[in-house]
């Protein structure tokens, strides 16, 4: 990974907090999902990565 995609990375993550910070909830769900589709396109099981309650 060279230095300009680390770049897009850390803005991408930024603008998601942002986004978290002003819809609460229902974004933090919808960044979930896309996260989950994502690790799972790449063949990484999501459900060792869950928090337990």
């Amino acid at each position: 990974m060279n230095e300009q995609e680390m770049k897009k990375i850390a803005i991408e993550k930024y603008i998601n907090i942002q986004r978290i910070k002003k819809h609460g909830q229902e974004e933090i769900e919808y960044q979930e999902k896309i996260a989950k589709a994502e690790l799972q396109m790449l063949g990484i099981n999501t459900e060792d990565l869950e928090v337990k309650e």
